[in-house]
């Protein structure tokens, strides 16, 4: 697949409606592309996506927000990695995780 990054950001520039057209539309094809137990989890994440460019004020926050949701997930990936490959350390991490600890009471202040 060829991605003319210039040809897209002129169009964004020129014709910001179409853009955004073909880039619902090449979207869709690559989800249609995808294994069909798979695309209901493609159309999730990009639902998760739009909202997150719908809530950003400007293009530079709609990165950030996404990439942020970029690392979180893949963060959790590799906890499961980690869980998988060192099952006796999750456990481990699990037991020192679920400790409780005591809370010492705050003193109540002294009135002047």
């Amino acid at each position: 697949m060829d991605f003319d990054v210039k040809a897209w950001q002129e169009l964004a520039k020129t014709d910001p409606a179409e853009f955004e057209r073909r880039r619902v539309a090449l979207l869709e094809e690559l989800i249609a592309s995808a294994p069909p137990d798979i695309q209901r989890r493609l159309r999730g994440t990009q639902f998760h996506v739009d909202a997150e460019r719908q809530k950003s004020t400007n293009p530079l926050s709609a990165t950030l927000r996404i990439s942020r949701m970029m690392w979180e997930s893949f963060s959790e990936l590799r906890e499961q990695l980690n869980q998988l490959a060192h099952p006796e350390t999750a456990k481990s991490a699990e037991k020192s995780q679920s400790r409780s600890a005591e809370i010492p009471p705050f003193k109540k202040p002294v009135a002047e």
